[in-house]
């Protein structure tokens, strides 16, 4: 495959929407991720400590870790970004609300505006997380760099 970043850039759009896979949370994804981050707080695995009070936490049930929602974004952007030359090179959101076990969430890339520097082309996204009820879980935004040199990119 050929790369041609600048014409890529050039093709993009402001308005133009990037709408990721699904995914849908279960113990086993919050395990993998758990193993993946080392990050076993009972908040995301412990229905006793999430009930009531007791763990004295605001959330009504077990809850998908937050960095869960930059993981499902990074796949969305890398996976549209790298076959047209582009790297994903920020990312910055905020978790609205708890993601539960059973939710589906749906991540979604919007280019807000590009710009172009003496060095590269860049392309800066919004970026917006919803569940199966339509609620919005993450907010923020995202940049991709279509530079015509990388070291390793392929030729």
């Amino acid at each position: 495959m050929t790369y041609n970043p600048k014409a890529a850039f050039n093709a993009i759009e402001a308005g133009f929407e990037i709408t990721g896979r699904a995914f849908t949370v279960s113990r086993e994804t919050i395990a993998d991720f758990a193993l993946g981050s080392l990050d076993f707080n009972p908040l995301h695995f412990d229905d006793n400590y999430m009930d009531g009070d007791f763990g004295k936490t605001q959330f009504d049930g077990v809850i998908m870790h937050g960095m869960q929602n930059f993981a499902v974004i990074t796949r969305t952007l890398t996976d549209w970004l790298l076959e047209r030359g582009g790297y994903h090179r920020r990312l910055e959101t905020r978790w609205l609300t708890p993601v539960y076990l059973g939710d589906t969430i749906t991540p979604k890339a919007t280019v807000q505006r590009k710009l172009e520097t003496d060095g590269s082309r860049w392309v800066v996204f919004d970026i917006e997380v919803v569940n199966q009820k339509g609620v919005m879980v993450a907010r923020g935004d995202a940049m991709a760099e279509f530079a015509d040199v990388f070291p390793g990119a392929p030729a």
